[in-house]
């Protein structure tokens, strides 16, 4: 039957040809799609690591920069006179971001506040490595301050968040994901050793810097949202003091649920009595969370419609070609219905053909996409979301073609036999 079926359909090769063409270039176009939906999907099932509900970023911009330089001047002018050994002065923004803080606090609606460099949700980035150009360990930085896990509900799952122990300390503390951990350390703990590559020997620059120390390991932390992939990341504490590093660019609230939009205005003008040269923007992380997703799913949604669209005109064409096929074929089927095939053979006869048909088509499509990986196409996507990418495409599209031709190989069933005499 198989044989005969296969005969049939390479008789009309050059009709089958462009139904072949259509289906391969449908299931390149539904599995690029289906792919980023399956991505999306696996990648919203994990933990996010941190609760965005009820906590707000205040952003905050100094335009002050004149003491910085100023301070930068004398230390150049006085470069060449003898230094006696004190502390060097606590940086005026430090100073100042502890006031904000400290007025923050005083709001019954905040219950918790903290510096930070990286928002979640944000458009700013810090990334850096571990290990040689060749083959680094990628991981995502942000730098906040002590309270900075119970503004954000963060959980450890190993050892303690950095604080005032640490003060002091030969050693910069760091928390780590669980990922991270894994990355460097494999399977052993990495409560209390320096964050380095143990396969590599340690950089000259490494040497002579402060270490980097983990005191703590967290689930995850996902800064893009639900819908990015985890990946590694690293928490440094934020000094707000003579030796402080780098300045926070934002603050993070947690405010009292039910809070409303008009405490914004409240905390602008406490913060702007405080830092009259500073400017400062509040947005709720719920609203972050809205934006940046909307921009996330925009070019799934864009691919979806597309795909759509093609699945109709496919569907339309498939249905057409189908029809007037069946029309051409009346002789041929007469004859059949004559010799005693039933309807029921004739439309199971039609709709073999027809998936013979789309398995032409949907082997080229696999054999197609199966280069991607190899190309290097579809980034870090893991070999589980791309099989089953692959099916669910494959499922689609032979659900499609026996849906088109449902109806002309139910009209085929209607042929009589005396219909045939008509072309003899």
């Amino acid at each position: 039957m198989t044989k005969h079926l296969l005969k049939l359909v390479w008789n009309r090769k050059r009709i089958n040809f462009l139904i072949t063409v259509e289906i391969f270039f449908s299931f390149i176009v539904l599995f690029g799609v289906v792919l980023a939906a399956v991505y999306y999907v696996d990648n919203y099932r994990q933990p996010l690591g941190f609760n965005y509900e009820n906590a707000w970023r205040v952003a905050v911009e100094m335009n002050n920069r004149a003491e910085g330089s100023h301070s930068s001047q004398s230390s150049q002018t006085d470069i060449n006179a003898p230094k006696e050994p004190s502390e060097k002065a606590e940086p005026p923004s430090a100073t100042t971001f502890k006031q904000l803080m400290a007025a923050a606090k005083e709001f019954d609606e905040i219950e918790g506040v903290a510096t930070c460099t990286v928002t979640p949700y944000g458009d700013g980035t810090d990334t850096s490595s571990i290990g040689d150009d060749s083959n680094p360990i990628r991981y995502g930085v942000s730098m906040v301050s002590d309270d900075f896990p119970q503004v954000l509900g963060l959980t450890l799952t190993r050892g303690r968040w950095f604080g005032k122990e640490d003060d002091g300390a030969n050693y910069r503390p760091v928390v780590i994901n669980e990922r991270l951990s894994r990355d460097v350390f494999g399977d052993a703990d990495p409560l209390g050793k320096e964050l380095r590559r143990p396969d590599l020997p340690p950089k000259q620059e490494e040497e002579k810097s402060t270490p980097m120390r983990v005191v703590g390991v967290i689930n995850e932390f996902r800064k893009d949202g639900e819908y990015t992939a985890p990946d590694n990341f690293l928490f440094r504490r934020q000094l707000l003091n003579n030796q402080m590093s780098r300045e926070p660019n934002a603050l993070m609230l947690k405010v009292r649920p039910g809070t409303t939009a008009e405490f914004e205005e409240k905390v602008i003008k406490r913060f702007q009595a405080i830092a009259k040269d500073w400017s400062f923007e509040i947005e709720p992380v719920t609203k972050m969370r809205e934006t940046a997703n909307t921009f996330r799913l925009a070019p799934l949604i864009a691919g979806g419609l597309v795909a759509g669209f093609l699945m109709l005109m496919v569907a339309m064409g498939l249905t057409g070609v189908l029809w007037q096929n069946v029309t051409q074929r009346t002789k041929e089927i007469g004859l059949r219905r004559a010799k005693g095939a039933t309807a029921r053979r004739i439309h199971k006869q039609i709709l073999a053909e027809l998936i013979i048909i789309a398995t032409f088509g949907l082997i080229f499509g696999v054999a197609a996409v199966v280069q991607f990986p190899l190309l290097d196409v579809i980034g870090d996507i893991n070999s589980r979301v791309f099989s089953l990418s692959i099916v669910i495409s494959l499922a689609v599209i032979y659900a499609l073609t026996v849906i088109c031709g449902l109806y002309p190989s139910w009209m085929a069933t209607k042929v009589q036999p005396a219909e045939a005499l008509h072309y003899e």
